[in-house]
């Protein structure tokens, strides 16, 4: 069975009377430790799927099965929870908490979980590490570069051990250097740990580097390559 599948999948955003599409018929499968991008123009439906595949949204037709889940037909609690123990989320603008530590940022998808504190303060600390920005953990999130923060939302995005990490634009606001120290760390973080990585971006940089790319256009399915590397 796949990770993820998209089953003929359309969405369809209502704004008063207009309905504006933003899928329309999309089917897709994706297998565990796969290194993906969903590619395409602002507006072509990239985003929108991400969020169907993290369940932050309902598919207006078709069906979204992660990991055996029918996301369509679960509850908001069911979601909620399937998303927390599942999903890593890694954001363009990082989403990290302005008052909390980054260590305190990166454990708190594990504090969600009821994760004892001296394990995950253990997990965060590797991971620090692995990140190269150990030494960094009493810092606020105001005081360190975007690539710095950008890495402590990847140790957040990585702490839970999930089935998947989605990663919208995750180098829209880097400069060129970081974003590719970024993406080979990504990249590395699938090779060695197997972790299933699906991006959205319209950046050449993580296209070049992804192993798929699924190109979108206007909320259709406008190609799948797949590349060897």
């Amino acid at each position: 069975m796949s990770l993820i599948e998209l089953q003929d999948v359309s969405k369809i955003y209502r704004l008063g009377s207009q309905e504006i599409p933003a899928l329309t018929g999309v089917s897709l499968t994706f297998e565990a430790g796969e290194f993906a991008v969903l590619a395409g123009p602002s507006g072509s439906g990239k985003t929108t799927a991400l969020n169907l595949i993290g369940c932050l949204d309902h598919p207006t037709s078709g069906h979204v099965i992660v990991n055996g889940l029918d996301l369509g037909t679960a509850s908001k609690k069911a979601l909620a929870d399937f998303r927390l123990q599942n999903i890593g989320f890694i954001f363009q603008s990082y989403n990290l908490i302005p008052v909390l530590t980054a260590a305190e940022n990166a454990e708190f998808t594990l504090m969600l979980q009821k994760v004892p504190k001296p394990e995950r303060r253990a997990k965060v600390r590797k991971l620090f590490v692995d990140l190269g920005i150990d030494g960094l953990e009493n810092r606020r999130p105001a005081d360190l570069s975007g690539g710095q923060q950008q890495r402590v939302a990847i140790a957040r995005a990585m702490a839970a051990d999930p089935h998947v990490i989605l990663a919208d634009e995750p180098t829209a606001n880097l400069d060129s250097h970081t974003a590719e120290e970024l993406l080979e760390l990504m990249r590395r973080l699938n090779r060695e740990q197997a972790t299933t990585f699906i991006f959205s971006s319209h950046d050449d940089r993580v296209i070049a580097q992804a192993r798929r790319v699924i190109h979108l256009q206007d909320g259709c399915l406008a190609d799948d390559l797949t590349i060897s590397k």
